[in-house]
């Protein structure tokens, strides 16, 4: 079986620090437009002003838009990794401990971009949609890797199973809550519905099977 090849980079990478943190500011500031303004109104031109810089070094980086709009995508994606990964890194050692953590984080991070994050994913090819799988692959991984040493306490008779199924219920909520067009908004309100995920999560870890216990 022969591995699958990397794929092939969309933009070109910086290779020195300086260009590096020029890259940071153009992505910034194509967020910043396309989040505030939308993507169809979100220029290279635009982009240069908000940057600081010429409209040619976003274009020795970048052939067109379409790859900005990766490049920003990608970016996103990677950065609800590592804060996924922060989060369930620091949260409270127990079940339900992560739980909390894995909805709360997950809220945060499908919120702190509004409606730009689903916008991205609508607007990309098979690349950007690629991406986003591997990122919620990630997501779920994290989540279950946090969660391994407390397997012992789901009542479920399934327990990976049960923990793999709760995994998809919490990010699908997160996920719906950020497209459908009256999201849970307000940090208040927001803090509500990631605790009652959890609770609804941890509830049913907790429960034995009721058709098995029926059948029994």
């Amino acid at each position: 079986m022969t591995e699958e090849p990397d794929r092939p980079l969309s933009y070109r990478q910086p290779q020195q620090a300086r260009s590096a943190a020029t890259l940071a500011r153009v992505l910034k500031a194509a967020e910043e437009i396309a989040a505030s303004s939308g993507l169809e109104e979100m220029t290279m031109t635009g982009v240069a002003e908000r940057a600081g810089v010429s409209v040619g070094t976003i274009y020795r980086r970048f052939e067109d838009k379409e790859q900005l709009i990766t490049a920003l995508t990608e970016r996103m994606l990677e950065r609800r990794e590592e804060y996924m990964a922060e989060r369930l890194r620091v949260a409270e050692p127990s079940l339900s401990g992560v739980l909390d953590a894995y909805a709360h984080a997950l809220l945060e991070s499908f919120a702190d971009s509004n409606s730009l994050f689903p916008a991205l994913l609508r607007a990309g090819r098979n690349r950007t949609m690629d991406r986003g799988a591997h990122t919620i692959t990630e997501i779920h991984r994290l989540l279950l890797e946090a969660a391994a040493p407390y397997t012992g306490h789901i009542q479920r008779p399934h327990p990976q199973e049960a923990l793999d199924t709760t995994a998809r219920a919490v990010l699908g909520a997160c996920f719906h809550n950020s497209v459908r067009p009256d999201p849970v908004t307000g940090e208040a309100a927001r803090r509500r519905y990631a605790d009652e995920l959890s609770d609804m999560a941890i509830a049913y870890l907790l429960t034995p099977d009721r058709r098995g216990a029926a059948q029994g």
